[in-house]
């Protein structure tokens, strides 16, 4: 279960504090005897991964260097910078690092996002996804690769945390949708700059049919539909690599592996609504990884023809 941190701060010395539990070189210039900052700061972490969120008002001069850790990161603010020693980077995007130095600064308030991954973890998911046991995961470039993707990572971003805040409220360990929002914040970064990951999907790509992986992506997605797996895990179980394997399930099926496996997942919060019970909609959608009613009310009218809630009532 996600560990969430809500609180609010004043001083500089306990902003720092905070903040470096999640990057250890994170640091605030001292402003001087009139400085002072103002914090609310929410977060959320799992194993391997810290989404974190907060505004932070004062006279602020910051860095970051996230070693052995790949950050991305938003400071929305109209009074401010950030950049690098050597460039200055758009506020009106997120920006990514593998270990380069980042600095920002400004007057006022700021809002900041950022997902932090743990290198580690995010290099072997990484790997498992391209299919490339040798890559070697870093930032080559800090600007996003367009605003439009920008704007994709902050949904994402606020979709996770999001999610993982809705989850720690339940007070259940929900492991499959964890997964499922740790692997969306790393897919959404790694294809929202450009990083190694690219280049390992260019050199990864599958090439020919494979019915018989396709099978066994199959055979393993209905074992394990109620687990938390991921496309990832899948691929590794057919023996192929993640996009190999949704080029090949595409021509056998006509589908993705993704939507195969959401409709698996869809039968059987299907199956769970029919008996009834004491949980509801909410809490079964979650359990089968649909971290947001409305968008498991969506695909399930869509796949079955009623609402949820109609055939927990109906039966």
């Amino acid at each position: 279960m996600a560990d969430v941190l809500s609180l609010r701060q004043s001083g500089f010395d306990a902003v720092e504090q905070t903040w470096r539990e999640f990057v250890p070189s994170a640091r605030l210039r001292d402003p001087g005897p009139e400085g002072r900052a103002e914090l609310a700061w929410q977060s959320a972490a799992l194993e391997g991964i810290s989404v974190v969120a907060y505004q932070l008002t004062g006279n602020v001069r910051s860095a970051i260097e996230p070693l052995s850790q790949l950050m991305a990161c938003r400071v929305a603010t109209d009074s401010g910078w950030v950049g690098a020693p050597r460039r200055e980077y758009d506020v009106a995007l997120p920006w990514a690092s593998s270990g380069a130095v980042t600095e920002a600064g400004w007057d006022g308030p700021a809002t900041v996002r950022a997902f932090v991954f743990e290198l580690d973890h995010a290099q072997e998911a990484a790997r498992r996804m391209s299919g490339d046991d040798g890559l070697m995961l870093e930032v080559l470039d800090p600007a996003p690769r367009n605003a439009a993707a920008g704007a994709h990572w902050e949904r994402a971003h606020s979709y996770v945390l999001a999610g993982l805040v809705a989850s720690s409220r339940t007070g259940t360990p929900e492991p499959l949708l964890e997964s499922e929002l740790r692997r969306h914040a790393l897919h959404a970064t790694l294809t929202t700059f450009c990083t190694s990951f690219a280049d390992a999907l260019e050199r990864g790509g599958q090439k020919r049919p494979a019915p018989l992986s396709v099978r066994r992506a199959i055979s393993f997605m209905e074992s394990h539909a109620a687990e938390p797996v991921t496309i990832d895990d899948i691929a590794v179980a057919a023996g192929m690599s993640t996009r190999g394997l949704q080029a090949a399930f595409r021509r056998a099926m006509g589908t993705t592996p993704t939507e195969y496996l959401r409709g698996l997942r869809l039968a059987g919060a299907h199956a769970q609504l029919k008996e009834g019970g004491p949980l509801t909609v909410a809490e079964i959608a979650r359990a089968w990884g649909f971290a947001h009613p409305s968008r498991f009310a969506s695909h399930y009218r869509a796949r079955y023809g009623r609402s949820p809630s109609e055939t927990q009532r109906q039966g």
